[in-house]
């Protein structure tokens, strides 16, 4: 797979047709466009990249290279991808980064010694162990609890928020999954983004903002 991307970030990349971010490869590849699956997930390799370079204990790194997990989550992610398009109730890099976090799971259970064990729970649950978000729990809460038309609603929600992810620009879609998702606090996302601590707060309230004008209609444009 040849990467299409460009120093703008995941959606920035460009076809015929011009931009292509992530929902319209997405269409594409529900059309049956092969060519679309490959473009979709170079868009998203290096940022799963540098999520396992972040997150990969340094002795797993002697033994392990990144790049080979990666490529491990792209074959699932391509192996799996006909049953994301089913049911897309998260964004799409999220549901990557949940792959790449099991695959770092499997990677450090096998490579660190009894000895250490200790510190393979600990990075367990930094890399998010047990291994399901909020948002999953509170998904099969109302699978369980709710009436067959209140999970329909609830299902449409999710498809709805997932939808409105993807339409942030790059910056803030990345603040967005590390903060909601990853639970990273501000200090831990500036540090995985490059920014000052007050910029990646900014920078968070910015992304929320507009994904609340995205759920409620409106064009999510910013405005000074």
């Amino acid at each position: 797979m040849t990467s299409t991307s460009d120093s703008n970030g995941p959606d920035a990349g460009t076809g015929p047709l011009g931009p292509q971010p992530t929902l319209v490869l997405l269409d594409q590849v529900r059309q049956g466009d092969d060519n679309a699956v490959n473009r979709l997930l170079e868009r998203h390799r290096e940022v799963i990249k540098q999520m396992i370079d972040r997150r990969m204990d340094r002795g797993v790194q002697r033994r392990v290279d990144a790049s080979d997990i990666v490529q491990d989550v792209m074959l699932e992610a391509n192996r799996r991808l006909g049953d994301y398009l089913a049911n897309p109730t998260m964004p799409f890099q999220l549901w990557l980064r949940h792959m790449a976090r099991d695959r770092l799971i499997d990677a450090h259970r096998r490579h660190r010694v009894a000895a250490n064990r200790s510190v393979d729970r600990e990075q367990q649950a930094a890399v998010g162990d047990p291994d399901r978000s909020q948002a999953d729990v509170v998904g099969q809460l109302a699978d369980r609890e709710l009436t067959p038309a209140a999970a329909a609603t609830w299902r449409e929600l999710e498809r709805r928020f997932a939808e409105a992810v993807e339409q942030l620009d790059e910056a803030d879609r990345q603040i967005v999954l590390l903060r909601h998702f990853e639970h990273l606090s501000t200090a831990e996302a500036a540090d995985a983004l490059g920014l000052s601590k007050p910029a990646a707060g900014m920078r968070y309230l910015r992304a929320m903002r507009r994904l609340r004008l995205l759920l409620d209609g409106g064009d999510g444009a910013y405005h000074s």
